[in-house]
Parts: C-alpha cells; sequence; structure tokens
C-alpha cells in the first residue's frame, strides 16, 4: 500500500510536495512502532481554551520541520469530537511556504492533555500537553519519546519566566534542552 502511495504521489503531485507528504507519512509510521515515553500530562484540561493559532517558540529538531521559522499550529474542533490541526512553516532555504494538515483524538478522556495526532490516515503519534499555563497562552508539548518536543506561545515570544519554567520541567523529563532550536519568526 505504501508504494502505491508514493507511485501515485509521484506521477500526479509535485516533487517538493510528494517530499513533504512522505515526510509526514514516515514519521507517523515510525511512531507506530516505538515505545511511548511516559510523561505527566495536564489535567482539566479545556480543549476549547487550546483552540486557535500557536507560534512554535523552540522545537527539537527533526527533519520534517528542518530549515523551517515562522512556524505555527492552528487548532479547530471538527465535529465528531477530534481537533483538526493545521502546521505551517516557512522554508528559508527553498524560500516557500509548507503546510500539513491532521486530526488530532483524545486519548483517554477530553479533560486530560494527552491526545494522538495524525497527518496520514490512521497513523497517529503521541501530543503530550505536559505544562500550560492557567491562562493557555503558553504550552509544553511532548512526543512520543525524548526526540520530540515544542514549546508553544500565543504570541510570537515567551516571557524569560515561563521559558525557565519549561526548560527545567523538560529536562526533569529527560530531554536535552541544549539541543532546541528557538524558532525565528519574522
Amino acid at each position: 500500500v505504501h508504494c502505491a502511495v508514493v507511485f501515485f504521489m509521484r506521477t500526479h503531485m509535485s516533487t517538493q510536495f510528494t517530499r513533504f507528504i512522505i515526510a509526514v507519512m514516515s514519521v507517523c509510521l515510525l511512531g507506530c512502532g516505538s515505545t511511548a515515553h511516559s510523561v505527566p500530562v495536564v489535567k482539566n484540561f479545556d480543549a476549547n481554551q487550546y483552540l486557535g493559532k500557536w507560534y512554535e517558540i523552540a522545537r527539537l529538531d527533526f527533519w520534517f520541520e528542518r530549515n523551517l521559522n515562522n512556524t505555527s499550529a492552528e487548532y479547530s474542533k471538527l465535529a465528531d469530537n477530534r481537533i483538526e490541526v493545521i502546521n505551517r512553516g516557512f522554508n528559508y532555504k527553498t524560500q516557500k511556504w509548507q503546510q500539513a494538515k491532521g486530526k488530532a483524538k483524545f486519548k483517554n478522556t477530553p479533560d486530560e492533555g494527552a491526545l494522538e495526532v495524525s497527518f496520514f490516515g490512521p497513523f497517529y503519534s503521541a501530543y503530550n500537553i505536559v505544562a500550560l499555563d492557567k491562562d493557555y497562552q503558553y504550552a509544553l508539548i511532548a512526543g512520543r519519546n525524548t526526540n520530540y518536543l515544542w514549546i508553544l506561545s500565543r504570541t510570537k515570544t515567551i516571557p524569560d519566566a515561563v521559558k525557565a519554567d519549561y526548560l527545567k520541567q523538560a529536562k526533569a523529563l529527560g530531554y536535552d534542552v541544549n539541543q532546541l532550536i528557538w524558532v525565528k519568526h519574522d
């Protein structure tokens, strides 16, 4: 099936977009067989307050987002209690915007910050909200293992105190915070 999809995409889509979709598929497929990294998630989570636009302040580098700046995520509610996810970033090497559309579902209950996100079919990967301020302005997101970490903000910057707190929490969870990429926003 994977080969048929790749063949279809190579014959019907642009090369750049094909690479982008293959990258998304590969991340999802790699996530299926990996060992989960157990992290505490926020409780009393309110998905409606979380919806909207978030800017990526920092991330651990991985090839899917490599060379992207001005990255953001937009979350909106779907009719079936899932969440639509639109990730967007500007590739400063190719000078082109890249976008990926996916969906997220709650891993357990909607009042826990444990979600699973998919950008291709039935393949989901962990999206764990491990820290979130009371006003839903700043979030620390852990992925399926210690290779995936994001710091998000409703604005293009984050206060130093929040940054220090999130770095401390991430380090305590086993993340190498010295490897974070601090995203440039124009």
